[in-house]
């Protein structure tokens, strides 16, 4: 019975650091898989909208002031995803006897790729899709006014730089475009660009 006893004891000993070596290995390839930078992220960003269309023939106010609010989640240092909701301004088109106005508004969804630089800097690009609702309204003197909507999805793409004041807080400073906003419906499609400054909380 006293040798069966030191037996057990004898293996129980050698079995603990096993087991506890194999936790380590989990953890260790738990880290490599989500990383300690991982975790949800929400924000809100304003900046400046440019619609780029040919307003050859008229006179056109291709700017607005835009804002987007987003959230996310941060798979790592190096690799996230991205949901967000923006309004994008409006495009105001006029000459003698006609004007028109074009809003637009999307939701998008992106992959966001970083690349940290120093201990607070970063540099990152986004690749994903969006939907967008654009109204087309306007009036011309002596027909009246009227309006069409419609929607439409297709790519959107950013590149901008990130400074982190702490591990919950950062900014950025990005470009974003969307690609062939609206229809035939709504005068045609064109590229929007967002030129835009963000506020970044991580839930660490």
């Amino acid at each position: 019975m006293k040798k069966a006893t030191l037996a057990a004891a004898a293996a129980l000993a050698l079995a603990v650091p096993g087991v506890s070596m194999a936790q380590s290995s989990m953890d260790s390839m738990k880290s490599a898989v989500t990383g300690p930078d991982s975790g949800w992220f929400v924000g809100g960003s304003i900046g400046q909208s440019k619609f780029n269309v040919d307003c050859s023939g008229a006179s056109c106010d291709d700017t607005d002031t835009a804002f987007r609010v987003f959230g996310g989640y941060q798979f790592n240092k190096h690799f996230g995803a991205e949901l967000g909701y923006a309004d994008l301004g409006k495009l105001t088109v006029s000459s003698p006897g006609v004007s028109a106005d074009l809003k637009a508004t999307v939701w998008d969804l992106m992959a966001v790729g970083t690349l940290p630089i120093a201990d607070k800097f970063n540099i990152y690009g986004k690749l994903g899709m969006y939907r967008a609702d654009t109204k087309l309204s306007g009036s011309v003197a002596g027909f009246g006014s009227g309006s069409a909507s419609d929607n439409n999805t297709d790519i959107t793409y950013a590149i901008g730089a990130g400074y982190d004041f702490s591990k919950n807080l950062g900014v950025r400073a990005e470009w974003q475009r969307y690609s062939k906003v609206g229809s035939d419906n709504t005068g045609g499609d064109g590229d929007i660009d967002v030129y835009g400054i963000a506020v970044v909380y991580r839930f660490k």
